[in-house]
């Protein structure tokens, strides 16, 4: 915990700095590879630190130092598998949507089938949460 709190601040003057360059340089594209590479590795680094860790234990309590490694792996693959799926549903439903409207304005009796295929691309979310789930039952 202690290492976000020193490397968000880091990470967030970084970005700025780069925005600052990126409205005075005409290398902007090399700027921005360079401030994404910079913070996947600064967050890659971050990760590790979480993962090496030794878990935070209430005092009293006697919990196995040989599962925390596994049931926080458990804990961070649920996370990412809501994040992934919401922001992949999120970016089908856009796009479905707009398609589905544009269909809607020009034949409203397509209404039910628009509303499928919308329904179907919000699904996708619903199967993150599932897994996530299944994960965290496992943690």
């Amino acid at each position: 915990m202690t290492a976000w709190i020193i490397v968000l601040p880091i990470i967030a003057v970084v970005f700025f700095v780069v925005r600052l360059f990126l409205r005075r340089s005409r290398a902007a594209l090399w700027w921005v590879i360079a401030a994404n590479a910079l913070m996947l590795t600064g967050a890659g680094v971050v990760l590790s630190i979480a993962l090496a860790g030794g878990g935070a234990h209430a005092a009293g309590t006697a919990a196995s130092n040989g599962d925390s490694g596994s049931s926080s792996a458990a804990l961070i693959g649920a996370a990412i598998a809501v994040a992934g799926a919401s922001i992949g549903a999120s970016i089908a439903v856009a796009y479905t949507g707009a398609a589905a409207l544009a269909a809607l304005s020009e034949r409203p009796e397509l209404f039910g089938r628009a509303m499928v295929i919308v329904g179907l691309a919000e699904g996708i979310a619903i199967y993150g949460l599932v897994v996530a789930v299944l994960l965290m039952g496992k943690a």
